[in-house]
This record gives structure tokens, sequence and C-alpha cells, in this order.
């Protein structure tokens, strides 16, 4: 007989293995027999005492941030306007990554509330984090190729250190370790004991945050030059050789994309050839006839246009955990405020407050900038993931309108599965090595086109097909909750 389930998201045990980072099929709690039947003679029946019910706006929440990932990474090609912005500015794309460090922020303030033995649980934290890291580097190094190569390996004078879920990972770490060792143990009867009790902890953001500024606006980036392979053949002698060119800086505070200091520290500690070979900025302006989307290089084009950048670099990556650190405090409302209009109140206060100070500081000459992940883009995209959980919670758990939302619901109990198997294209990729005669005659290719002919359209089929495939990775997370199968790290 299958066990009944129970979910909680207010149990903070971190004795036992049930809460994984990304994923919240951890939260629930298996029971051999159902709390709900009738008790023998005799026994206490609490029906009071009972777990609390699971928050599921915060699985709708992950849910829908996945497959917004999805939606933007395979159709945002055919539609530049909801792909990331070529450097400057934001679109839809661009709130996905700071709603990922946002909600494992809140995750971590409920796992984490409480930790009877720190070292232990310190332990488990980097371990997590560190498998974390080494799944990023496998899945996002290079060495799988993708969807549209299907080969595999990697040059290790050539792979990638740092991608999404490195950046997850040190995100995770940081607002695990601060909420491990930073947090006192004042209890929580006012918004004064709520202040002392988690200060340290917005202390640390802001440290975080003044050292990001810091270095950003006082480096000194100097001239520096970068390899370019260039292919020149003949009938008789095809060769590729391998060329220079010169980046002219000098100068400090840049948040251009040639000479900013976040680039600088990515190329001085990690190495020009551990970058990101793709940046955005390729579908700026000055890079790209078809910007917003990328095209042939425009004539006159600038150097920088074909000079590598890791739009999740080691400074970004810093600036980004304290999106991690906000969503620790929305995660820490929902812990001590007791009732739903609490609740709400707190998270709209915090919300308006963070998306104003993110236009102040824009106002102010720090543009909003995902690849650099300014402060005033942090602000910004906290705010907007702050309105959007409090939307969530109160459409599914205060009016309890949840069936329109089930299949985000069921998507963000198995996140991380869906990120690694779709995001990182494991599943199509493994599909398409399957294929009639030659390798464009696969199911992922032909249902594609299939759409596309259908729609008359390149761009409404290649729409069609990635919303058949968030449909899909839906039902299929469905089908991993009915069995009770849940992705742990």
């Amino acid at each position: 007989m299958d066990a009944t389930v129970v979910a909680v998201a207010s149990d903070g045990d971190e004795g036992d293995d049930r809460r994984h980072l990304l994923e919240t099929g951890s939260e629930i709690l298996p029971y051999p027999e159902s709390p709900w039947r009738p008790q023998p003679p005799g026994a206490d029946a609490k029906p009071e005492q009972q777990k609390p019910q699971r928050v599921a706006s915060l699985d709708v929440f992950r849910g829908l941030t996945v497959a917004m990932m999805i939606l933007v990474d395979d159709a945002g090609g055919a539609w530049p306007g909801i792909n990331h912005a070529p450097w400057f500015g934001v679109t839809v794309a661009d709130f996905v990554m700071p709603a990922f460090l946002f909600i494992i922020g809140v995750s971590a303030a409920l796992v984490f509330k409480k930790t009877p033995n720190k070292i232990a649980t310190s332990k488990k934290a980097a371990c997590r984090a560190i498998k974390l890291f080494i799944l990023g580097v496998i899945l996002q190094g290079g060495y799988i190729h993708g969807r549209h190569k299907l080969t595999y390996g990697i040059d290790l004078d050539h792979i990638r250190w740092l991608g999404v879920l490195q950046r997850i990972a040190i995100g995770y770490f940081l607002a695990a370790i601060s909420e491990i060792w930073l947090v006192n143990n004042t209890s929580v009867d006012s918004p004064v004991s709520f202040v002392k009790k988690y200060f340290v902890e917005w202390i640390m953001a802001i440290v975080i945050s003044a050292l990001y500024i810091g270095l950003v606006f006082g480096l000194y980036v100097p001239n520096w030059e970068f390899k370019v392979q260039t292919s020149s053949s003949t009938f008789s002698n095809p060769t590729n050789d391998i060329g220079f060119k010169t980046i002219q800086c000098g100068l400090r505070g840049s948040l251009g994309p040639p000479c900013n200091a976040v680039g600088f520290v990515d190329r001085v500690l990690l190495g020009e050839s551990h970058l990101y070979k793709n940046p955005v900025y390729k579908r700026t302006k000055e890079c790209s006839i078809n910007s917003p989307d990328y095209g042939p290089l425009p004539p006159n084009a600038p150097n920088w246009c074909l000079a590598p950048f890791d739009p999740e670099g080691l400074l970004s990556t810093l600036m980004a955990a304290v999106s991690c650190f906000v969503g620790l405090h929305f995660g820490h409302v929902l812990i001590h405020c007791k009732t739903h209009s609490q609740r709400m109140m707190s998270w709209l206060l915090a919300s308006t407050v963070l998306t104003v100070s993110g236009f102040l500081l824009q106002l102010l000459g720090m543009p909003f900038s995902k690849p650099l992940y300014t402060v005033s883009y942090m602000l910004l995209a906290g705010g907007v993931s702050g309105f959007l959980l409090l939307l969530l919670y109160c459409i599914v758990d205060v009016i309890h309108i949840k069936k329109p939302l089930i299949l985000f619901q069921w998507l963000g109990m198995n996140a991380l599965i869906v990120y690694v198997l779709a995001a990182c294209e494991l599943f199509p990729t493994f599909i398409q090595g399957f294929y009639w005669r030659s390798p464009e005659n696969n199911l992922v290719d032909a249902t594609e086109s299939l759409l596309q002919a259908i729609f008359h359209s390149k761009r409404w089929g290649t729409l069609a097909f990635v919303l058949v495939e968030i449909i899909f990775w839906c039902l299929a997370a469905c089908f991993l909750h009915m069995k009770g199968i849940y992705l742990k790290l």
C-alpha cells in the first residue's frame, strides 16, 4: 500500500535528508499510515497538532521559474523580445536567474531555522553546494555540447568553471552558512526582536554589496588582449590561425562591455580561455546588424565584440549571492508572521523598498545590468521576485485557487531534475541521438518542424514547440510526484 504523504514548509529539522537544494520533494514527509485514519481506542487524538500544510505557493513559484527558464532559453532566439537584454536594461528573461536565487534563500530560511548541531549542518550544506557545483561544471563547462551538436568532450584548457548551477551553489552556501552561524537565539515576539535576530545577516549582505561597489568602481582596468581564431582556406591549404586583438582601457569605473572590473577579475583569476565564448553583448548594436538578436558584425565593429566574457563570473556571482539573502528575509517573515495579512503586508513593504531602491540607484548612475549583476539590478529583481511571491501566495495559499497553477506546482516539486534534463538539454540531446539515416531526422527536430509548418511561421512554431515542451515536463514532474520520486543532492 502506498504511503500517505503529508507536506510541510516550516519544519527546519536538519537531522535527516528530506530537504535538498532547488527541489522541495525533500519537504514531503511520508507516513507509513495515514494521519487521518481513526485512532485506536485510548490514543490521544490531537488534530490541532498535525504537521502544518505545505506552502504551495513556493512550489508554484519554483515551477514557474523553471518554466520561464525553458521558455527564454529555447524560444529567446526566435523571439528576441523575451531574450536577455544585450547589456543594459532588463527583460522578462533577466528576472529568471534572480528568482532562482531568491527562492533558494526562502527555502534556506525554512530548512535552517533549527540547527542544533551547527558543525554537522554546515558540513551538509557544504557537501550539497560542492555536489551542485560539480554538476554545473559537468553540464555547463563545455563537456555536454547540447542539442544542436551531438558530440561531447572538452579540452581542459578551455573548460568553463562557472555557470548557472555553480552560481546557485555559491549563493546557497553563503546563505546557508550565514543562517547557521550569524542568526542569534533571540526569540521573536515583536518587530524589534525580529531585527535583533537577523540584523547580522543584513549587515553581511550590505558588506558584500559595498565590496562589490568598491571593486567595480575602484579597480583600475588596464589595456588587455585576447586570442582570436581566424580561418583562411584555399583549395590546397586550409589553415586556422590564432591572432591577438587589443582592447584599450586604462580607466576605472566603466560599466561597458570592454573595460568593466567584473570581466577584469575573471580574466586575472580564471583566465581568458575559461570564460564564456558567446557573451550577450554580441547582440548589441555595436556587435550585431540584427540587434537585439545575434547577427554578423557591422562595419567597423569594435574589437571587444569578439572577446569572451562570463555572465556568471566571480564578482557578479558574489553580488548575486545577495539575492539569496533577500530570499532569506522573506523566508523569515514566513516563519515568524503567523497570519496571512502579516506576511503579505511585510512582503509588500519589503518588495516596494527593494524596487524603489533599485530605480533610485539607476537614477544615481548605476544602470540595470544582468551580466554585471549591478546592485540596482539585484534590488529591482529582488523586489519583483517579492511581488511575484506575494501574488502567488495570495492566489494559492490565501484564496486557495490552485487548480489553474497545478502544472507549475508539480514542476516546482522536482525543479532540479527538470532543469538538468530540460534547460541543460540532456533529454532532448538523448532523444536526438536516435535518428533515421541522418541526424536531422529525429523526433525533436521533426516535432519542431511540424509545428512550424502548421503555424506557417518559424517564430510561432518554435514558441508552440517550447510550450509543448514545458507541458511535457510538467506532466513528467506530475508522474514523478505521484510515484514519490524527488531528485536529491
